[in-house]
């Protein structure tokens, strides 16, 4: 299993900017693809961003334009800017990294937004 540790939540305002930060360490396996994922109270677990090793990123449509995951899935590392926050953004966000044999989570970081 990889161990996935999150970082950067917190609470902002409407409107404001967060950065979220995850680091990987401990994969007997070639890390391919990492992102981002979130889950409101009451909701699914639902996409935000994913990165693959070759750089190619996607998004929920609810959050382009306004957020922007990078990184260097060789050393491991991924990030989320997040701008122009809004209350429907307010979730615990989920680092997930995948390799060919295995999917390993972190343990979520919360961010609030506040209108």
């Amino acid at each position: 299993q990889v161990q996935l540790v999150e970082s950067g939540g917190g609470l902002v305002q409407a409107g404001g900017s967060l950065r979220l930060s995850c680091a990987a360490s401990g994969s007997r396996f070639v890390i391919i693809v990492m992102g981002w994922y979130r889950q409101a109270p009451g909701k699914e677990r639902e996409l935000v961003a994913t990165i693959t090793r070759g750089g190619r990123t996607d998004y929920a449509d609810s959050v382009k334009g306004r957020f922007t995951i990078s990184g260097d899935i060789a050393k491991n590392a991924v990030y989320l800017q997040m701008n122009n926050l809004k209350p429907e953004d307010t979730a615990v966000y989920y680092c997930k990294s995948d390799t060919y044999s295995y999917a390993s989570w972190g343990q979520g970081t919360q961010v609030t937004v506040s209108s």
